[in-house]
C-alpha cells in the first residue's frame, strides 16, 4: 500500500465548544471515527495533526488580542490544554503518526508538523513510500486547504473526502475546495 490518510486538526478548540469552533466539527469527528473503523486497513499510514501552540507568547504573531481572523487569531490550541487535545468523539486508536504544528510560530499545513521524535511529515511519507494521500479534517478553508496543497506540491496524488471535512464559512470552504481541485486534487466522498 502506498496510500496515507491525513486527518487535519480534529481538536476541541476547532469543534463546537472550542475557542475557534467550526459548525459541524463534532459531526465530522464522529464521521472520521466511523470511517476509520471500516477503512483504516486501506491505508499504510494514518497521520493526524494538531495545532500545538505556546501559551506564554504570541506564537510569532499568530495570537492577537485584536485578531483579524485571517492572519491573526484568538488564543487557541495551547499545548497541554483541553483545547489542544483531539475532539472527544474522534477515536485515535488507528492513528499511526501524530504531528504537532505551530509550537511558537504560525502553522496551517500538516506538513509543518513534527512527531514527538522530530520527524517531519515529508520524512514519514518518504520512509513509507507514500504516493497517494486522502485528506480529511478541520477546517476546509484553512488547514485542510494548506495540507492538501502542500501534499500536491510534494508530488503526491491527493483526494479530499468532502463529507469528512468542516469549514469555517461555506463560501470560503467552497473556494478552497475549488482551488484544491484546480491544483490537481480529486474531490470525492468517503463512500465513493
Amino acid at each position: 500500500m502506498t496510500r496515507a490518510l491525513f486527518i487535519v486538526d480534529v481538536q476541541n478548540d476547532f469543534t463546537e465548544r472550542g475557542a475557534l469552533g467550526v459548525e459541524g466539527g463534532d459531526a465530522v469527528a464522529e464521521r472520521i471515527s466511523d470511517y476509520l473503523r471500516g477503512h483504516a486497513d486501506d491505508y499504510a499510514l494514518v497521520v493526524a495533526s494538531r495545532d500545538w501552540h505556546h501559551g506564554d507568547d504570541d506564537n510569532g504573531g499568530h495570537f492577537s488580542p485584536t485578531p483579524d481572523f485571517v492572519d491573526t487569531w484568538p488564543v487557541h490550541c495551547v499545548g497541554g490544554t483541553y483545547g489542544a487535545e483531539y475532539d472527544e468523539v474522534f477515536d485515535t486508536s488507528r492513528v499511526t503518526h501524530h504531528l504537532k504544528k505551530g509550537q511558537g510560530k504560525p502553522a496551517y499545513s500538516l506538513f509543518e508538523g513534527v512527531t514527538d521524535e522530530g520527524a517531519t511529515a515529508a520524512q514519514v511519507l518518504e520512509d513509507h513510500g507514500i504516493r497517494d494521500i486522502d485528506v480529511v479534517g478541520i477546517a476546509t478553508d484553512y488547514c485542510v486547504r494548506a495540507s492538501a496543497l502542500d501534499a500536491l506540491a510534494a508530488g503526491r496524488r491527493v483526494r479530499v473526502l468532502t463529507d469528512l471535512v468542516a469549514g469555517v464559512h461555506p463560501d470560503s470552504s467552497a473556494a478552497a475546495l475549488s482551488e484544491i481541485e484546480t491544483a490537481g486534487a480529486e474531490l470525492t466522498t468517503s463512500d465513493a
